[in-house]
């Protein structure tokens, strides 16, 4: 049980809560109000969907965090660690970029591995545009081929391709890179970027932008997400608990956060209870800890992150449940979020 006195400071993103998503604006910012209701002043305006696709663990998630200014999508060092797709809305005076974070291509048998790669193929097929990101460390990699051969060859979108982590490589091994991207597919454009050192991450949005189609703001200029603020919460909790874990519990941890609710004489104040499944018993221990000190840690952490974000303070709950073969559970997978399951 843990509840934070924190100071909610003034240029923190607030998370405007309702029934269906959660908005997340920022304050102090002065940019160009965006009139949905004068859609006649939108001459030469762009709107459109870009899905990021890629292999697990090549910067996804950190880029689409860093293009739009706040974090939609949960950051581990740990491959595969977006399930789902995160939609973020970049918010330009003369555009609207809406990104489609899919989860790495992968394999695997479950249910839960069908949804996700299912989630990949249908963020492709809504998409305007693909952004295909690969890292320059690793190079083309046989999974990244295998990509161009099974998605991008298969669909009439224009590609763009971002290696991504150019930081990590000498500058002179760049261009062979390009160079060797060019052979491999006819991406519309190569854009070399560092997500985490923001490197060309405003180039990467200029040339996204010549490929989306012209059209008036698809979202209201406030709102930069569509997520399920009780997913949003799980994602937070689910992310700490990567963070925390290491190797010790590997892809068999899942978050349902089974309320949220203000408190009753502190309206600034949201209760939350979450339950945190694994598979195994023996994992249940790590993640509990020695007399509960590593769900403790995991809390703390969480709930820090939370109520900066949502700009209230948080009373979290957490349980930790054994729940054998979770991730062929059709019912739970549906209640945790997976709705691409057919």
């Amino acid at each position: 049980m843990l509840i934070c006195h924190s100071e909610r400071s003034e240029e923190s993103r607030i998370l405007k809560i309702s029934n269906q998503s959660l908005d997340i604006k920022k304050k102090g910012e002065n940019k160009e109000r965006i009139k949905m209701e004068n859609l006649q002043n939108y001459e030469n305006f762009r709107a459109g969907f870009v899905a990021i696709i890629g292999r697990p663990n090549v910067g996804k998630s950190t880029l689409l965090n860093n293009i739009i200014g706040t974090k939609l999508s949960i950051v581990s060092p740990k491959p595969q660690t977006t399930r789902m797709r995160i939609l973020g809305v970049k918010h330009l005076p003369d555009a609207q970029i809406i990104f489609l974070d899919t989860p790495g291509v992968q394999k695997g048998g479950d249910l839960l591995t069908k949804s996700v790669m299912e989630s990949v193929v249908s963020g492709i097929e809504s998409a305007d545009v693909v952004l295909m990101v690969i890292g320059a460390e690793a190079g083309w990699t046989k999974e990244d081929k295998e990509i161009v051969e099974n998605y991008l060859k298969k669909v009439d979108k224009p590609a763009i391709l971002a290696i991504n982590k150019i930081d990590k490589i000498k500058r002179d091994l760049v261009l062979p890179l390009i160079e060797e991207s060019t052979k491999i597919y006819d991406f519309k454009e190569i854009v070399p970027i560092s997500a985490i050192k923001n490197l060309n991450i405003d180039e990467l949005i200029e040339t996204i932008k010549k490929y989306l189609p012209e059209s008036p703001p698809l979202y209201p200029e406030d709102q930069i997400t569509d997520l399920p603020l009780k997913f949003y919460i799980a994602e937070i909790i689910r992310e700490k608990v990567f963070l925390n874990t290491r190797q010790e519990v590997p892809y068999s941890v899942a978050v349902e956060v089974e309320s949220i609710k203000e408190g009753e004489k502190n309206k600034n104040l949201l209760i939350i209870d979450a339950v945190i499944y694994v598979e195994r018993e023996n994992h249940k221990g790590i993640i509990i800890g020695k007399q509960g000190q590593m769900l403790k840690k995991i809390g703390m952490q969480a709930r820090e992150e939370l109520e900066f974000l949502l700009g209230k303070k948080v009373h979290l709950n957490l349980y930790v449940k054994v729940k054998e073969r979770w991730k062929e559970d059709l019912p739970l997978l549906r209640e945790l979020g997976y709705n691409q399951i057919s």
